[in-house]
């Protein structure tokens, strides 16, 4: 099931650029992302997590990006819908192999 989101992506995009913007007034990332989390109404760890995937995103750290991750989990849907299918394609045709059999015997 699909997690709803309580912060739309205009919302965390502000939120990292305001990290971002002003990363160099606080000693450390945290310190900055621990003032500002509460201004946007989210904890820092989910801060934190937004400024993480963001760098990702942009390579400068190594990890999974968003549109990577969004086709992966595409193709893992597809996957799954593939073999759902060739199983009622293997069923269907011992069905019918069966039948063709029982129709010669008799």
């Amino acid at each position: 099931m699909k997690k709803s989101s309580k912060f739309s992506p205009e919302v965390r995009e502000r939120a990292v650029r305001l990290v971002q913007e002003h990363r160099g007034e606080y000693p450390s990332l945290w310190a900055a992302i621990e003032s500002i989390a509460p201004k946007i109404g989210c904890v820092p760890q989910t801060l934190l997590e937004w400024v993480k995937q963001s760098e990702v995103d942009a390579g400068a750290r190594p990890g999974v990006s968003t549109a990577e991750a969004k086709r992966i989990k595409d193709l893992e849907r597809e996957v799954k819908e593939l073999r759902r299918a060739n199983e009622i394609l293997k069923l269907a045709s011992a069905f019918f192999a069966q039948a063709e059999l029982d129709r010669r015997l008799r």
